[in-house]
């Protein structure tokens, strides 16, 4: 039996035993919003009460008093609690959920006035959740824990709606682009720590996820106690060679979940060492940028992912979204995956056949964790049932025919699907055609797979008939039509009568109630017969949940085994994924190795692509990139809208995917690894730091100049824009200088500053490229082709007059530019305020200009006339109308 915490609180008079529970509990957890367990209900009291009212927009009521003041109270359904849960979660509170471990009756057994005990039986966190409402069945939800032992850096993360658990050293400087990289939901980290201002200021973007905590959770020593009994093992070697900073994560995420589940665990994968350079280093602004898995707005679709994605299973959604946000950097675990691809796209019958089984696999990592934690029902059970049933059809579909022919990894993953037969077969027989969300609501086995069950069964169901034939014979019997046998939670079985018969009932009906319109009897045969129904449904009942724990038992017993079955189900998911994409939008296969060789021909942006195939006009055009040790640096000219952007942003999006082991858009691909990939595209300011868009634009082009190395990619857009011309410029200037120089890295540049293309006759690396533009009756048409050599001139002034700035802006802007161009620009501007005219003068001499170029009565004329349909006679009046016109015109 539960023990009930005595406090200060239990002692006062004042408070009413309930409450006193009710304070006990909650000053075990005064950082949670307490879920206190009543019947139907969770309520809240006091200022919990007044927190989920608000956060909830539901009604704030009152229950009693306490130290003479009211006691605010508010409640949601056990039913719905989930969606209330997911609220308070994403509004940043913590959840501590009380249930009733006793049952009404088993209190009364200590006394009339004995209160329901209850405890805590689950903390509800952001990065501990497992409900499938509460989860983006396409993204991961991980816990993640940065310690600090000595000088090492390390962190530790888990998702334990899957069991997927890493750990890796870092530095404090990488921190920033590992927590972008992951996205996690909570991070744990010590008190301590967060006395660093350094450490506060590497993750104050993710200040609203940070739970602090003792720093005695984070010790080395008990991290790696706890994480031998978690897997049961004596020495932590055969999982990596870690070190003290990343026991001391990786035990803190254990305890965290220890804590959080009381004492429950999810199946937890033995954790994956993860070195710092097996995965292409982004950092966040990189991420925000080239929108990954998110657009600038957040969303989702419009991203990378979104726009790749042709998975059909959400582990599958999962691991295509942790691999574009994680590139690998090994040329051969890159080449796997590529041959995967590859055998896809060349057999076009056996992916179609293969995807049709994968679409109804359903999601096994996540209802085997629901099972492990207690948390899980029948239909998890069902879950599990149907996807291990899929495995053996996944397994014949790869290997019916050309098993020689098979890939490594293929072969690979199909002896991971494992043979899941027998566990298969018990739960087909086990389970009935329709289950219930929750165990307790029963009916959830099927007939016939126990015969003891079965039997309470039909004691439980013939009892009901007994009923009804019961009803009928005392309906005969007292000469009532009307009689009923009816059942409330409170009299049980019951024999009701309206008033006007009570004289025909006899001496034996006893009576047991009387209302306006009724009257309420029982007999000793209904209270046997009652009696006998109770206790077939009440023995029922607990033998299926009986039942239902023994199926639990066995599925944690093949637990690791369904879990890697799932892991390969997701890997040729996405493998299939990649091959659906490759065939539909024809992408090639990258050829990626240990180069430092960057050569793409007819090269596409993947989602700019999708996006004009909307428009039946549109066409996107494609374009070459070749960045190698002779020319790695090129500076690309042109002028806006003419899609400089969109060149460096492809040639980025090519990089990642070919990274992931994914084919490409483009006609062939030659990519050295990238290790480190930077971005500066886009501007954006940081309003929540003080800092204006061109600070975020230093900081940025700042971070890339002190970290990129020879196997970086960068991508830089109009470097220097947010200030004075030659201070734009200058800095501009010295940031090639420095990329050719000193960081010997592959870069794209783009600028509008034309004068860095005399910097081609300098830097041997560099290599001058353009945008074509073709201009056409005084406007400017946008070619979309990058070609070698730099532009003549910006078409600034062309690009804002298709925007729609007023035509005596554009006039004024060709004047000002005529007079620049004809000066010395060093001193023009001085000049030009005195020599040119009023603006409000240029406004009139453009309205006169715009005047000028008005249609004259002779243009008018001409172009009403449709001369097929002239005879010689009107074409000779016509000729005379037309030069008196003429004169008209020439005269005035």
């Amino acid at each position: 039996m539960p023990t009930l915490v005595k406090t200060k609180s239990q002692l006062n008079k004042s408070a009413t035993p309930m409450m006193a529970q009710y304070l006990a509990i909650k000053e075990e957890h005064p950082d949670s919003l307490l879920f206190y367990r009543m019947g139907d209900f969770y309520e809240l009291f006091f200022q919990d009460a007044e927190i989920a009212a608000a956060s909830l927009d539901i009604a704030l009521t009152k229950r009693g008093k306490h130290a003479g003041e009211d006691i605010p109270m508010c409640g949601v359904p056990v039913h719905s609690a989930d969606g209330y849960l997911q609220k308070l979660i994403r509004k940043g509170h913590r959840v501590a959920v009380a249930e009733q471990t006793e049952s009404p009756a088993e209190a009364k057994k200590r006394g009339y006035k004995a209160v329901v005990a209850r405890e805590v039986v689950r903390l509800v966190t952001p990065g501990t959740i497992t409900e499938d409402n509460l989860l983006d069945a396409r993204s991961h939800n991980f816990l993640l824990a940065m310690a600090r032992v000595g000088k090492d850096h390390a962190m530790a993360w888990l998702d334990i709606s899957t069991g997927e658990f890493f750990a890796t050293a870092t530095r404090p400087e990488e921190l920033g682009a590992h927590l972008s990289r992951l996205q996690p939901g909570e991070i744990l980290v010590s008190e301590k720590w967060l006395e660093d201002g350094e450490i506060v200021e590497l993750t104050s973007e993710w200040e609203k996820a940070l739970t602090p905590l003792p720093s005695v959770r984070f010790d080395s020593q008990n991290g790696e106690k706890r994480l031998k009994k978690l897997f049961d093992v004596a020495t932590l070697d055969a999982f990596g060679a870690f070190s003290r900073a990343e026991l001391a994560a990786a035990g803190a995420l254990v305890d965290y979940v220890e804590l959080t589940q009381k004492g429950k665990f999810p199946l937890i994968k033995p954790p994956v060492q993860m070195a710092t350079n097996d995965v292409m280093s982004i950092d966040s602004a990189t991420r925000r940028n080239l929108e990954l898995t998110r657009t600038m707005s957040g969303e989702r679709s419009g991203s990378l992912l979104a726009t790749i994605d042709r998975t059909v299973t959400g582990g599958g959604g999962r691991r295509l979204a942790a691999d574009i946000s994680s590139p690998l950097t090994q040329p051969a675990e890159i080449m796997k995956r590529l041959d995967m691809v590859s055998y896809f796209v060349g057999d076009h019958e056996r992916r179609e056949r293969l995807r049709d089984i994968l679409r109804r696999c359903p999601d096994t990592e996540r209802a085997l964790s629901r099972l492990m934690l207690g948390r899980g029902g029948p239909r998890d059970l069902v879950l599990i049932r149907d996807g291990l049933a899929e495995t053996a059809n996944i397994r014949d579909a790869l290997t019916r025919r050309n098993l020689d022919t098979l890939p490594e990894a293929l072969t690979a993953a199909s002896e991971q699907l494992g043979f899941h037969a027998e566990l298969v077969e018990t739960l087909k027989a086990a389970l009935a055609p329709d289950v219930p969300l929750l165990a307790r609501d029963g009916g959830f086995i099927a007939r016939g797979f126990r015969a003891d069950l079965d039997e309470f069964r039909t004691l439980r169901d013939e009892s009901r008939r007994h009923i009804a034939g019961l009803q009928a014979a005392y309906a005969k019997e007292v000469g009532i039509p009307s009689l009923k046998i009816k059942h409330n939670n409170v009299l049980g079985y019951f024999i009701e009568i309206t008033p006007r018969f009570v004289e025909k009932m006899t001496d034996d009906f006893i009576h047991r109630q009387t209302m306006a319109n009724a009257v309420r009897y029982s007999t000793v045969a209904l209270g046997e017969l009652e009696d006998k129904i109770s206790r077939a449904a009440d023995r029922a009942h607990a033998l299926e949940l009986t039942l239902f724990d023994e199926l639990v038992a066995q599925i944690k017993e093949t637990g690791a085994a369904i879990l890697a079955a799932a892991s390969a189900i997701a890997e040729i998911d996405v493998a299939a994924s990649h091959a659906e994409l490759a065939i539909e939008q024809s992408y090639c296969r990258p050829v990626v190795d240990d180069s430092l060789g960057f050569e793409i021909t007819g090269g596409r942006h993947p989602v700019v692509e999708i996006a004009l195939k909307a428009d039946a006009e549109a066409n996107f055009v494609a374009n070459d990139c070749c960045l190698n040790e002779e020319q790695r640096l090129w500076l690309l000219t042109g002028p806006n809208m003419a899609g400089k952007s969109t060149f460096l942003r492809q040639n980025a999006l090519i990089a990642i995917l070919a990274q992931i082991g994914a084919f490409v858009p483009a006609t062939t691909a030659h990519i050295g690894i990238v290790d480190r990939l930077f971005s500066r595209v886009g501007a954006a300011d940081d309003l929540a730091r003080g800092r204006s868009t061109f600070m975020v634009e230093m900081v940025e082009t700042a971070a890339i100049l002190n970290q990129a190395g020879p196997r970086s990619l960068v991508i830089l857009d109009e470097i220097g824009r947010g200030t004075a011309t030659f201070d734009g410029l200058s800095i501009a200037w010295a940031t090639v200088e420095n990329l050719h120089e000193a960081n010997q890295c592959r870069a794209l540049f783009a600028t509008h500053y034309h004068e860095l293309t005399a910097l081609a006759g300098k830097l041997p690396a560099l290599q001058n490229h353009s945008m074509r533009v073709r201009e056409w009756k005084g406007d400017v048409i946008f070619l979309h082709e990058v070609a070698e050599g730099s532009a003549d001139r910006s078409y600034g002034i062309q690009v804002a007059k298709l925007a729609g700035l007023p035509k005596a802006v554009i006039h004024r802007a060709e004047t000002v530019l005529k007079a620049l161009e004809e000066k010395d620009q060093g001193s023009a501007a001085t000049r030009l305020a005195n020599d040119l005219p009023l603006f409000a003068t240029v406004i009139k001499e453009a309205k006169e200009h715009d005047k000028q170029k008005l249609p004259s009565e002779l243009e008018e004329r001409l172009g009403e006339i449709n001369a097929d349909d002239l005879s010689p006679r009107e074409a000779l009046s016509l000729l005379y109308e037309l030069k008196e016109l003429m004169d008209r015109n020439t005269s005035s």
